[in-house]
């Protein structure tokens, strides 16, 4: 999908990851693993872009899990270093919370809305938005339990408040 918000996620990924090739490529120069790094790096990219270019919540979480094993093989780079053995798989189990919670938040927006398309689910959104869940003895708006998945799954994802050991 090619909007103007994607349109300007792809400057802003392109341009941030054209800065991070260059000085990684500078950084690294005499690493003998560099071709690997930069592997890593442009997959990373890849997934990013893939992301921000989804037109559907299974595209989205298809980029949104590649984003999550590239930042695992970046962060394990030097795998015969303890701290980034620890460190990967800290961010690893971190990541699948926020993994888990988009899968929710997706499970949600399919039972409900029958599609996963961003463009379907935008336009009959407003026929859903007083539609009620019953959890336990509590009443949520149904638009609510899928908006709080979906940014409990972007705070997992981007280590922010209570996720960013």
């Amino acid at each position: 999908m090619f909007d103007m918000l994607t349109i300007n996620m792809l400057v802003v990924v392109s341009f941030i990851s054209f800065l991070v090739h260059l000085f990684s490529i500078d950084y690294m120069f005499r690493d003998p693993f560099l071709l690997k790094f930069i592997s890593y790096l442009s997959l990373f990219t890849f997934f990013m872009l893939f992301l921000v270019t989804a037109a559907n919540f299974f595209q989205l979480f298809l980029g949104w899990e590649g984003v999550g094993l590239a930042s695992y093989l970046l962060i394990n780079f030097w795998v015969t270093r303890l701290q980034a053995n620890k460190s990967s798989m800290k961010a690893i189990i971190v990541n699948r919370i926020g993994d888990f919670c988009l899968y929710f938040g997706i499970l949600l927006i399919f039972q409900i809305f029958k599609t996963l398309d961003f463009c379907v689910i935008f336009a009959v959104l407003y026929l859903f938005s007083e539609e009620l869940i019953y959890v336990g003895i509590v009443n949520i708006y149904l638009c609510d339990m899928i908006s709080l998945f979906l940014f409990l799954a972007a705070i997992g994802k981007s280590a922010q408040f209570g996720l960013h050991t």
